[in-house]
This record gives C-alpha cells, sequence and structure tokens, in this order.
C-alpha cells in the first residue's frame, strides 16, 4: 500500500469558537498520519484585547506583582491558547507533528498575511473557522463596485477560499452535534454531518 506523501496543514488559529471548530474539523476529518499540523496565528497590535491585556500587565505592575507575565486571575494570554491548542491536537492526534507559527499583520489585512506565510512556508491545506450568518449564506458577500467606502467586502476565509494557490476550507460548527458546513473553491454550504 502506497502512502500518501505528508503534507502542510495551516489552521488559522485565534482564541474564538469558529477558531476551535476549524481545530476540531482538521483533527478529526482532515489530518492524515504523516501531515505536519501548523497552527498560524496573526497578533494584531491594534486590536482591543491586546490594549486590553496590556492595561492589566501594568495594574499587576502597579500592584507590586513580580512576574512580569502575571494577569489576574481569569485573564489569559494569546499564549495559553496556543498551548491549549497545541496540547489538545497531541492529546487527539498523538503522531501527527504540531508547530505554532506566529506573526504580527505589519499594517496588513489578515487574509494577505495568511497568503503570504502559507506561500512561505509551502503550505498544502489552510483550515480557517468561518463565522456568516444565514442571509450571508445564502446571498454571499458583496464586493462594491468602485468605491470601498461604506460597504461590506468579503470576509477573510472568503477571500482566502477563493484567492489561496493551495486548497482552502472555510469550516462553520453547527451545533453540539449538527456537523460543520465546509466551504471551498468546488464545494459552497457543503454539509457534513459528524
Amino acid at each position: 500500500m502506497v502512502t500518501p506523501p505528508a503534507r502542510k496543514v495551516m489552521v488559522v488559529a485565534d482564541p474564538t469558537p469558529h477558531s476551535a471548530a476549524a481545530l476540531q474539523y482538521a483533527l478529526s476529518h482532515a489530518m492524515l498520519e504523516q501531515d505536519e499540523l501548523i497552527l498560524f496565528h496573526i497578533e494584531n497590535p491594534n486590536s482591543w484585547k491586546n490594549t486590553f491585556s496590556t492595561f492589566l500587565r501594568r495594574q499587576s505592575f502597579s500592584s507590586g506583582a513580580t512576574a512580569p507575565n502575571s494577569f489576574p486571575e481569569g485573564a489569559s494570554t494569546d499564549i495559553d491558547f496556543l498551548d491549549q491548542m497545541k496540547r489538545a491536537c497531541e492529546i487527539a492526534q498523538p503522531k501527527i507533528p504540531v508547530r505554532i507559527e506566529k506573526t504580527d499583520m505589519d499594517g496588513k489585512d489578515k487574509a494577505t498575511v495568511i497568503l503570504s506565510k502559507s506561500k512561505a512556508l509551502g503550505i498544502d491545506l489552510i483550515i480557517i473557522g468561518q463565522r456568516r450568518s444565514l442571509s450571508s449564506a445564502i446571498l454571499g458577500y458583496r464586493r462594491p463596485s468602485g468605491s470601498t467606502k461604506g460597504s461590506k467586502l468579503i470576509d477573510t476565509a472568503d477571500y482566502l477560499i477563493e484567492s489561496s494557490p493551495c486548497t482552502c476550507v472555510g469550516v462553520q460548527k453547527k451545533g453540539q452535534n449538527g456537523g460543520y458546513v465546509l466551504n471551498s473553491k468546488t464545494h459552497k454550504n457543503f454539509w457534513l454531518l459528524a
């Protein structure tokens, strides 16, 4: 029996339920034993979460805390969720190598950063969590003709699906046991029952 060649699979990782659903789909349906899984996180220095984390860090310094990364109980950092995702991967698929890649946005949009990193790493499959409302799933996002002011552009997952040179799958988890809705270049709103 011939085994297929090893693939590099990138899951776009962030601390959202959509990202967790994408990782769950990757581990249960997309990964093969010889594949490598890359958890890719884009740090956005302008996000409210980072501003809030910095505020919490400053508060802990002024209150006399000695550890530079100490946070009040219940708060977490990006490192925590990435480590938790990696541990979950190692438990679910112990034979698959998992690594974490992080980068900054550097003034670029998220989709452009993901595409450039996937090309640099030689990624074969991108899996991204996708949040869609019923109306956007039926009607789709519209690209404005002409001016981009005041109009909703295509979302990151849809842009990656259409623009990525490798296969890209947008994943939406539907309920606890409802399965997944998958989107790719060749399949739109494909239901995969769990």
